[in-house]
């Protein structure tokens, strides 16, 4: 049996090469002129930072930038079996084909009326924007839910668990688009 490589998250990357290094993070924040929280939330994975503040991070830790920029293996093959996974569901339509291994992709998406949607795929670090085509949707992000009728549109991080479900009494039509870095 083929055992699968564990995927490190970058944040969780960015940590263990600041341990590895002893350094504090009140050192990381004064030598790369971020603020103490925003490295925490970086490496706790709750903040994607830019390529920019990678960079600085690279360069503070000593790091070929690549160890940061480039993408763990593993994550295409997950990001095509996610979007696999979701053009074979029934609730799943495809608005960009041929999108297996691209970072964005937008489905149109229906959901029952009354009912949970399914989430198909994987809980991924990235973005999710939602535009309500028709019917009443909720969307709970961590601890806030959010109503969405037609016309409405939410944007929000995808890391964050998030369950949607319809609260009408007919059909909800949505567009959902995905990017995963």
């Amino acid at each position: 049996m083929v055992k699968k490589k564990e995927i490190i998250p970058l944040g969780k990357r960015i940590r263990r090469a600041r341990l590895d290094k002893k350094m504090s993070l009140d050192t990381m924040a004064n030598e790369t002129g971020l603020a103490k929280a925003f490295i925490k939330k970086i490496e706790g994975g709750d903040q994607r930072p830019s390529v920019g503040i990678l960079l600085q991070i690279s360069r503070t830790l000593a790091l070929d930038s690549e160890f940061l920029l480039k993408e763990p293996s593993g994550v295409k093959e997950e990001r095509s079996q996610a979007y696999t996974k979701r053009t074979d569901n029934y609730a799943y339509t495809p608005l960009t084909p041929g999108a297996e291994n691209k970072h964005l992709k937008a489905f149109r998406i229906v959901v029952d009326a009354g009912s949970n949607h399914d989430g198909v795929g994987f809980l991924h670090e990235g973005e999710e924007f939602v535009h309500v085509l028709c019917g009443r949707v909720e969307i709970q992000v961590g601890d806030h839910i959010n109503v969405l009728k037609q016309g409405d549109s939410l944007h929000f991080n995808s890391g964050i668990k998030h369950d949607l479900r319809n609260t009408g009494n007919t059909d909800a039509e949505l567009i959902v688009v995905v990017y995963a870095p």
